[in-house]
C-alpha cells in the first residue's frame, strides 16, 4: 500500500487528466486492491473528523446503517467483511444496531482495519468483530469512567496484534 503523500500525488495527477472525481477514484481503486488481496468484501467507514473538525456529522449515528444496507445489498455474503474503521466514534445505540445488523448478515465473519484511529464507539466496533489488524501507528482508546479493563484491552490489542500477528508492517508500508 502507499503512504499518504504517494496518494495525493497520484489524486493530483488524476485532477489534471479526468473529470471524475480523483478522490473517489483512488479510494476505489485501493479498495478493489484490497478486496482482491484478501478474498473478502471490504467497505471504508470512514469521516474528516481529523482535517475538518469543524464539520458536524462525522461521528457514529443512525443514518450510517443506511449507508451499510446501501453498501451491503449486492455483495457476496459469503466472503465475510473487512471493515476498515477511520472514526471518531459516536452515538453508542448507533452503534450497537450497525453491529446488530452486521451480524445478521456476516455473523461473526468480520474483520476490523484500523489504519489510524477507532475512537470510543469505533473501538466498540472494532472489539465486537473476530479480528483487529492495526498498524504501528493506529490507535484505538476507549472513553471510561474510573478504571477499567477496556482501556488496558484496546492498548493491549495494539501492542498484541502489531507483535504477534505481524499485520503492522504490512498495513503501514508502501509496498
Amino acid at each position: 500500500m502507499p503512504n499518504w503523500s504517494s496518494v495525493l500525488r497520484e489524486i493530483a495527477l488524476n485532477q489534471v487528466t479526468d473529470n471524475q472525481s480523483p478522490f473517489d477514484k483512488i479510494r476505489r481503486k485501493y479498495l478493489r486492491q484490497l478486496a482482491r488481496h484478501t478474498d473478502r468484501n471490504v467497505i471504508a467507514y470512514y469521516s474528516g473528523f481529523l482535517s475538518k473538525p469543524q464539520i458536524a456529522g462525522t461521528e457514529i449515528n443512525d443514518e450510517d446503517k443506511n449507508g451499510f444496507m446501501l453498501a451491503i445489498h449486492n455483495l457476496d455474503k459469503s466472503k465475510g467483511l473487512d471493515l476498515l474503521l477511520h472514526t471518531p466514534g459516536g452515538d453508542g445505540a448507533a452503534t450497537e444496531s450497525l453491529l446488530d445488523y452486521l451480524r445478521s448478515i456476516f455473523q461473526l465473519d468480520i474483520r476490523a482495519i484500523v489504519p489510524q484511529i477507532a475512537m470510543s464507539a469505533g473501538t466498540m466496533i472494532a472489539c465486537s468483530c473476530s479480528e483487529i489488524i492495526m498498524g504501528r501507528e493506529s490507535s484505538a482508546p476507549t472513553q471510561t469512567e474510573g478504571t477499567g479493563s477496556r482501556v488496558s484491552f484496546a492498548r493491549m490489542s495494539l501492542a498484541g496484534l502489531v507483535q504477534t500477528k505481524g499485520f503492522g508492517s504490512r498495513l503501514c508500508s508502501s509496498r
